[in-house]
């Protein structure tokens, strides 16, 4: 069971904005269905963000939450895995307010503070805008930093990890690894780990091949064998750097948080449509796809009937 690949989908994240994909799932419906169609497809792990209904922004808004997983839980067995990252412009109690409420199996937790842009995509859509507030909240993010400071990150392994809450550990660069190492060694972090390798995010290492490799060579020095690993690759990197996992004994990430392609110039359609992507290359190359209860054993997590939604 061990050798089976754990596909995690990111349904829609807090960067893409509305204008850039009529696909991108930007209400609490649509997030819904897209992450059953996700789960349906393939798709173990769930990793979620919340937009508000109104104005299609990522939200920390409790009810909102609520209504997303509680619909999602109904429908799907996969594992539910909360952000707690959000969006650059909240504020670590935004953040951490619905994740603290619900008590999920597996939220993210990036693993330092860093520059993280997306004021380059504004240019593509210039006066083709769907609400107001896309062009600036792009922009902002040139001035911005997305913090989590080592106190940061105390406060959410022991506020969380207090409900037996386990993480999908962000490392978006080399350093990250050498942070999660240090909370390894005091204590905060619980075996078995789980390291999702990001390569290709403005801010953090880029994509390739040999940064893939070193960030991977990087990990087993710090961590051994005691840790499980994914990667997740921005934009048209996704899928290469995906399949190249795999093929180092990794499991993959997918989503529309991630890339909103299908191929070269192809839109994706649907989250679903790159799960069955990715679960296509991995059973080409005969491997197995675990289960969402296969990744629960697999990552340790405390099992759906644990949860507080």
């Amino acid at each position: 069971m061990a050798d089976k690949k754990i596909i995690t989908c990111a349904i829609t994240g807090g960067t893409h904005t509305p204008t850039m994909s009529p696909y991108l799932p930007v209400t609490p419906d649509a997030i819904v269905e897209q992450a059953v169609g996700a789960a349906e497809a393939g798709a173990a792990i769930l990793h979620l963000h919340a937009r508000d209904p109104k104005t299609q922004m990522p939200t920390g808004d409790l009810e909102i939450w609520l209504d997303i997983l509680r619909r999602i839980r109904d429908r799907t067995d996969a594992v539910l895995n909360m952000t707690t990252g959000g969006s650059t412009y909240m504020s670590i109690e935004d953040r951490l307010g619905a994740p603290l409420t619900a008590s999920p199996e597996l939220c993210s937790c990036n693993m330092g503070s860093m520059n993280f842009g997306s004021f380059m995509m504004k240019d593509k859509y210039k006066g083709k805008w769907v609400n107001d507030w896309e062009e600036d909240y792009l922009e902002a993010s040139r001035g911005a930093i997305f913090r989590n400071t080592f106190a940061d990150i105390e406060t959410i392994m022991t506020r969380l990890g207090e409900g037996g809450t386990r993480f999908e550990f962000e490392c978006y660069d080399v350093g990250h690894l050498y942070n999660l190492a240090h909370m390894l060694d005091r204590g905060f972090v619980k075996l078995p780990m789980f390291v999702q390798i990001i390569v290709g995010t403005l801010g953090g290492i880029g994509p390739g091949p040999e940064n893939l490799m070193f960030m991977k060579e990087t990990a087993d020095r710090l961590f051994g064998k005691d840790y499980r690993w994914s990667v997740l690759a921005g934009g048209r990197h996704q899928m290469n750097m995906a399949t190249m996992a795999a093929t180092m004994g990794g499991n993959v990430r997918v989503g529309l948080e991630d890339s909103l392609y299908a191929g070269r110039g192809k839109m994706a359609e649907s989250n679903a449509e790159q799960v069955e992507m990715i679960r296509g290359v991995l059973e080409g190359l005969t491997m197995e796809i675990a289960t969402p209860d296969e990744a629960r054993a697999i990552l340790g997590l405390k099992g759906r009937e644990a949860v507080a939604f």
